[in-house]
């Protein structure tokens, strides 16, 4: 067994547990033992590394959330959560832009892997976050432009009044944005309003715009609004978000696209 499938399923462990606490009640091991076919021991490591991520709280025989359902979930856990998915999303993303392009590129996980994959693209990028700044500044054909803000503690994502200007001093060809979070009902939201504030200023300033939201983002809220759901040009998701909301999403005149990781890999 290698590396790689031992990583991809710890990744899928902790989704479960994540979604397993998201009820806000108590877990016990031997329900996770089942719910993931894993062993005891490994259960234990698996709560014990995400209490010390500050996710859950360890409990005699379990755990508990150990944050409300409003707060946002440490970076270091979303990293590790739907790679493969978050990984063709940034695949098919890349489709879409082409040499030439001035891009608004957002925060978060599955934007840090379009930056991956912009490295040897001749495009001009302002990225909303010191972690895609650090994966292009030595990209030969990239030119970075970056803009003023304060980084969030962890998110290290670019907020406040001075991102915001940055963003309205400019225009773009196209915004690449991840929301926290996505249903039909409550749109595009973020767990901090400094981040939806951003977020809405990238969309004012892009010609067009593709929101990156795999399959977990879809049918939930956070905190801050950021735009009703059909607002985005083009959206790239998963074979896991809900076809029903897909389908009715595209008959809201909303290109969705689905990008499956089995068939992009």
């Amino acid at each position: 067994m290698d590396g790689r499938f031992l990583r991809v399923r710890s990744a899928e462990r902790h989704q479960t547990i994540v979604d397993r606490l998201r009820g806000g009640n108590r877990i016990s091991v031997q329900e996770l033992v089942e719910a993931t076919a894993s062993s005891d021991m490994t259960i234990r490591r698996d709560l014990d590394y995400l209490a010390a991520q500050g996710v859950l709280k360890r409990v005699h025989g379990g755990a508990v959330p150990a944050m409300p359902s409003g707060v946002e979930p440490p970076y270091s856990l979303r990293s590790q959560a739907a790679v493969a998915a978050k990984q063709a999303i940034a695949r098919a993303a890349v489709a879409h832009l082409k040499d030439g392009d001035t891009i608004v590129l957002d925060s978060g996980t599955t934007a840090l892997e379009v930056a991956r994959l912009l490295q040897q693209r001749a495009v001009t990028v302002m990225p909303l976050s010191l972690r895609v700044a650090l994966e292009l500044a030595e990209a030969p054909r990239v030119r970075l432009l970056m803009p003023g803000g304060e980084a969030r503690k962890g998110e290290l994502s670019l907020v406040g009044p001075l991102t915001v200007a940055s963003l309205r001093a400019l225009r773009f060809d196209v915004a690449v944005l991840s929301p926290c979070a996505f249903s039909l009902d409550a749109g595009l939201t973020a767990f901090d309003l400094g981040d939806a504030e951003v977020k809405q200023a990238a969309f004012e300033v892009a010609a067009r715009s593709i929101v990156l939201a795999d399959g977990a983002k879809w049918d939930r809220a956070a905190l801050a609004y950021v735009c009703p759901a059909e607002r985005p040009d083009l959206i790239i998701t998963d074979p896991s978000a809900p076809e029903d909301q897909r389908t009715l999403l595209t008959q809201r005149g909303t290109l969705v696209e689905v990008a499956d990781p089995e068939e992009s890999a």
